[in-house]
């Protein structure tokens, strides 16, 4: 079991094809400074270019994801700064990774923590998880995906009750809007998120891949556009070995041996 990275951002292989990301300052409870975000976006992007990473699991240390920003750094932030540190670099990274994402959520996931959350593929959360996005309680506005990416998700309705108010919301109640995968007992959000990304690793890889990328740009296309760029990956999926391996082992009543090609 490999582990790099530095204090404020570690990073291990788990399993095989399965990598763990874990944001590290808990004295904190782990809020986004800028150097947590560059590190993570240059860790993010390593693994998004090493073939032999299949899942990366993203969670926090001492059982809190991401309590937030840190205002104490962003007070005196002008739009200029923002803009020449590039302070949205991590979202950009983690929109076009080509890896599956699972946030592993366990405590807080408030502000850029919930919008870190929202930005993978998946999020498995223990039941005592706290979602909220209360940028509007000093006086801005969720800035990196949070009122998009929700109102994609939960529509409009329930995206402005959070917004607009900041309110804390419960894990049980958020998988029933619809933005949690699962939801666990207290401190199993890790381990769920580690059984999912095994299951993941088990699949052929470049169908994980196609399925990824219709996903997220059939996101915002309109549905005719969707529904063809869909067929047209489903087809090309056929030129590939591990569908005449998944097919003829389905037939033959085996387990599969998908070799990615």
């Amino acid at each position: 079991m490999t582990e790099i990275g530095n204090d404020v951002v570690l990073m291990e292989e788990v399993a095989r094809g399965v990598f763990l990301v874990t944001i590290n300052r808990p004295d904190r409870r782990n809020a986004l400074n800028f150097e947590i975000k560059t590190r993570l976006a240059e860790i993010l992007e390593t693994l998004d270019h090493d073939p032999a990473v299949r899942v990366i699991v993203l969670t926090g240390a001492n059982k809190c994801f991401v309590a937030g920003t840190d205002l104490g750094e962003m007070a005196s932030m002008t739009p200029t700064d923002h803009t020449i540190l590039v302070t949205d670099r991590v979202f950009t990274v983690m929109r076009r990774c080509s890896k599956p994402l699972i946030a592993a959520v366990e405590g807080f996931a408030l502000g850029g923590g919930c919008e870190i959350a929202l930005a993978c593929d998946m999020i498995v959360a223990g039941e005592g998880a706290k979602f909220a996005l209360p940028e509007v309680r000093v006086g801005v506005m969720p800035g990196a995906g949070g009122t998009q990416r929700l109102l994609r998700t939960i529509g409009k309705y329930l995206t402005m009750r959070m917004v607009l108010t900041g309110e804390h919301i419960g894990a049980r109640e958020a998988f029933s809007m619809g933005f949690l995968s699962l939801v666990t007992s207290d401190g199993n959000a890790l381990q769920g998120a580690l059984d999912l990304a095994d299951k993941i690793v088990a699949m052929p890889p470049l169908a994980i891949k196609a399925i990824k990328e219709v996903m997220q740009i059939g996101a915002d296309a309109s549905l005719e556009t969707a529904l063809l760029l869909e067929r047209k990956a489903f087809q090309v999926l056929f030129d590939s070995q591990d569908q005449s391996e998944g097919m003829r082992a389905f037939l033959e009543k085996r387990a599969p041996e998908f070799s990615g090609h």
